[in-house]
């Protein structure tokens, strides 16, 4: 097997199992080899395509600066929805479905139109958009302790996990995005707070970012796909048995709970 393979088999069967991975890089991948982790990426993808799974969108990771610090990496990255990822609002996840997950607060963009041009600028982002939705994407990693660099969190789906829309679209035209608060609660408490600004500057710029970059990957966004634009704040720990609500001004609220313990 290449070492592109071998990585991508290590991360499969992390999920499998339900025990993370030593990190990829300097071991399977070279440190900062962006183009071969989304080689990784790619492999799995497929993977899960052929096993029947439906791709419904895209997500921009590491757009929040208070993230980027956390992890020690300062660019966006990029990964794919897959329809067994959604949840619904409220519902309860079991715990044994994630490895060490946590929950980030985001403005869900749903197209109405193709993105399919690299050259694609922000007008022609707000002409496809269809309507927003509150997010909280449940983010996990298959790599040991959260221990991970841009290679390894590219190669991992971009530590995609799970996420939850909200019910109450908007229109793109109602809601002020660089300057939406958001909060995520926990038993009535805060426990991340933010703003659309923290966004890489405006969750538009983060769409804007990731069409340009899927368009140049071959894999454009396509009308009906749900892009989620990245955290407005820190991402929080999932806690056992926690209910955790994030409300975004303009937008609405969205919730979800986790069980108990892992089964």
């Amino acid at each position: 097997m290449s070492a592109i393979e071998l990585a991508a088999d290590e991360l499969l069967q992390a999920r499998e199992s339900g025990t993370p991975c030593p990190p990829l890089r300097g071991r399977l991948l070279p440190e900062g080899d962006v183009t071969s982790a989304y080689l990784v990426q790619q492999l799995q993808v497929r993977q899960w395509l052929q096993r029947g799974q439906r791709r419904v969108g895209a997500k921009v990771g590491l757009t929040s600066r208070a993230v980027q610090e956390s992890f020690g990496v300062f660019q966006p990255d990029f990964g794919v929805l897959l329809d067994d990822m959604a949840v619904p609002d409220g519902a309860e996840v079991p715990m044994g479905r994630l490895l060490q997950p946590r929950v980030e607060a985001e403005v869900a963009f749903v197209l109405g139109a193709d993105l399919p041009d690299e050259r694609i600028t922000s007008a022609d982002v707000i002409r496809a958009v269809d309507h927003l939705l509150p997010a909280i994407e449940i983010v996990d990693s298959r790599v040991a302790g959260w221990d991970i660099s841009i290679v390894d969190t590219v190669a991992d789906n971009a530590s995609s996990g799970l996420f939850v829309l909200g019910t109450t679209p908007r229109r793109l035209a109602d809601v002020d995005l660089r300057l939406c608060g958001m909060v995520i609660e926990q038993a009535g408490e805060p426990v991340s707070v933010g703003a659309g600004a923290g966004c890489l500057g405006n969750p538009l710029h983060a769409v804007q970012w990731l069409a340009q970059t899927m368009a140049r990957s071959g894999d454009p966004l396509r009308a009906g796909d749900v892009v989620l634009s990245g955290a407005l704040g820190p991402m929080v720990p999932v806690t056992a048995g926690a209910a955790y609500e994030a409300r975004i001004s303009g937008l609405g609220s969205v919730r979800t709970c986790f069980s108990g313990e892992a089964s």
